[in-house]
């Protein structure tokens, strides 16, 4: 089965342009999602999918592959899509697996990166998707923050920017899941969601994964106990800052 890791990555973002390249710890967020994928997948099965030149200059500049993609994307999934495509060119061979690491999960394990890859033993997992605890109110709270809830076989029900399930009895007992942005896709399934048509849900929500839901589709969530930040606003980075002080992954990095 072969598996690469895919990092769409982008400068023009609404809430917090210019993300990928602001640094923590000396080093471009983008880096550090760079290397702790290839931590878990290997140098020659990480690439950066970027429309941005300075982005793809950097990548270059500490040894890593990246890919140069459209600038008409709006969903991270068709920029990954169009760089499979690139890839399976350049390799020449079909791609089974791709991890699609968001380039602004800076503290996301090279673990569970690796964890997505054996949901994929079971025939009826076709996309495979990284969630976290939420940890406080205020997180809960977060419209920024994606919550999910699951069925008892850890299978999304929905994907909301609202406080779900509803806190009205209490927030506290309640179990509170944030998507995170790793999220792993056979290769015909993420085809065949990119061919699709937004859906309401997802435009409501902004979160393309409930189109997988409003269709039919099943999406397996896998929870880790790490903490993890996606960096939505400048605030974001302060918090990452702080939060990878003395991080063991960062001084392994490849």
């Amino acid at each position: 089965m072969k598996v690469i890791g895919i990092i769409p990555a982008r400068l023009d973002s609404s809430r917090f342009p210019g993300k990928p390249l602001e640094k923590i710890h000396g080093m471009p967020m983008i880096g550090h999602c760079y290397h702790r994928t290839a931590l878990a997948l290997g140098i020659q099965n990480t690439f950066v999918a970027t429309c941005d030149f300075e982005i793809f200059e950097y990548i270059e500049s500490i040894g890593g592959k990246v890919i140069m993609t459209s600038n008409s994307h709006t969903r991270a999934t068709t920029r990954t899509a169009e760089a499979l495509e690139k890839i399976e060119g350049e390799v020449g061979e079909t791609i089974d697996i791709i991890v699609m690491v968001q380039g602004d999960e800076p503290l996301i394990p090279p673990e569970a990166i690796k964890e997505t890859i054996s949901h994929f033993s079971d025939k009826n997992n076709d996309i495979v998707n990284i969630m976290s605890k939420i940890s406080s109110k205020q997180k809960f709270e977060d419209k920024n923050n994606v919550k999910v809830v699951v069925d008892n076989s850890n299978n999304a029900l929905y994907f909301s920017r609202e406080s779900i399930p509803s806190p009205w009895k209490g927030w506290r007992k309640i179990p509170r899941y944030m998507q995170t942005g790793v999220i792993a896709f056979r290769r015909e399934v993420l085809f065949e969601f990119n061919a699709r048509s937004e859906t309401e849900l997802e435009q409501i929500e902004s979160v393309d994964m409930n189109r997988v839901l409003e269709t039919g589709g099943a999406i397996k969530m896998v929870l880790i106990e790490e903490a993890t930040i996606g960096v939505d606003v400048p605030n974001d980075i302060i918090e990452a800052q702080k939060k990878m002080v003395g991080d063991k992954v960062m001084k392994g990095y490849l």
